[in-house]
């Protein structure tokens, strides 16, 4: 199973998209800092994902939320 997500930033509410096989272990990586672009925003929280049968779909779908850059669709997804 693969996983798309949406992490928050406690420091700036700035969200963060992207994927991964293992959720968990992906998000502790962003807390603790071992991830470039997130390690400046720390903390993170998962506010969101989604969870597909194959990589493909999963890179798929984080390239379409990713393409969207827009805080109230998002924020819509997320509530949903």
């Amino acid at each position: 199973m693969f996983y798309v997500y949406i992490l928050e930033s406690q420091k700036d509410n700035s969200f963060y998209i992207g994927q991964t096989s293992d959720l968990e272990k992906r998000i502790i990586t962003h807390n603790k800092g071992l991830s470039r672009y997130t390690s400046r925003k720390l903390p993170w929280i998962l506010v969101y994902s989604e969870s597909y049968p194959t990589r493909k779909e999963a890179i798929l779908r984080e390239k379409f939320l990713k393409k969207q850059k827009n805080r109230s669709f998002y924020e819509k997804l997320i509530n949903s």
